[in-house]
């Protein structure tokens, strides 16, 4: 009997061995690999594209090409260290007559508009409209380009404000010109009615007096102050522009027809 038993136990043994030995070499079934998605490269916008249209967004009837111009201007002076990126930008449009609100000042940091305001031209520019610029001091006549604000004082004109132009042979004698930015009685837009323009500076962008405080804090010390007008010599030869291989006329043309539909706003893919 314990014979048996142990024969029986041995044949038990063997069977378990033999079990254990099927199971683990029992092929495994294999899983086929789940390719990964593939992950669309990251779009960046241009964050002077993008800039622009934030203007656009706060400033509906200004000139898209107007402040396209003072966009590639600004980001110029940025990349040449004249001025820090968080400056407040004005942008005066003296394409447009003297009875239009031609002026706006955007605080960039903040995104919104400060003011959209009339702003006089000088007498040697024209009457309603200015079609003559210089930078030649005794021309009396309004100067195209970028400027720097600087410091307030109290003049002849009341409280006023400094600006350096940036922009030379166009601009770059304003200080030594006495052009400012300040109030004046000539500026009120209630001269419209009565000779059909606002009255005209020796040079300087005058501003009504309500408003003109108020718009000279928002912009003094180092801030920027684009003046615009289609004037081909400046567009032509300005140095304020092509700082990234764009001339003024395409920075113009672009902005422009993105605003019409016809080009669509260009954004680049990080490799």
């Amino acid at each position: 009997m314990v014979a048996r038993m142990k024969r029986l136990h041995a044949v038990f043994i063997a069977l378990t061995a033999s079990t254990l030995a099927s199971c683990s070499s029992t092929p495994q079934r294999e899983t086929a690999a789940i390719p990964k998605p593939v992950q669309a490269a990251p779009v960046q916008v241009d964050p002077d594209q993008a800039l622009l249209a934030k203007l656009q967004r706060l400033a509906p009837t200004a000139d898209p090409g107007v402040l396209a111009l003072a966009v590639e201007a600004r980001a110029c002076a940025v990349a040449s260290g004249e001025v820090a990126p968080e400056t407040r930008l004005a942008v005066i449009d003296y394409s447009r007559p003297s009875t239009d609100k031609r002026l706006w000042v955007f605080d960039l940091a903040n995104e919104r508009l400060m003011f959209n305001e009339y702003v006089s031209h000088g007498q040697g520019s024209g009457d309603n409209y200015a079609t003559r610029f210089s930078n030649v001091e005794g021309s009396f006549a309004t100067s195209l380009g970028l400027y720097r604000t600087a410091e307030t004082y109290y003049g002849s004109n009341g409280y006023s404000m400094r600006m350096d132009g940036l922009d030379a042979g166009f601009n770059d004698n304003a200080r030594m010109r006495a052009i400012v930015m300040h109030g004046a009685w000539y500026a009120n837009p209630d001269l419209i009615q009565r000779q059909g323009r606002l009255g005209r500076s020796q040079g300087c962008p005058a501003l009504r007096e309500g408003i003109a405080r108020q718009v000279i804090d928002s912009l003094k010390g180092d801030q920027l102050v684009f003046s615009y007008a289609d004037d081909a010599p400046w567009l032509e030869r300005s140095r304020q522009f092509g700082c990234r291989g764009k001339s003024a006329r395409q920075v113009l043309a672009s902005a422009r027809a993105v605003r019409n539909g016809s080009l669509p706003v260009m954004a680049t893919a990080v490799p």
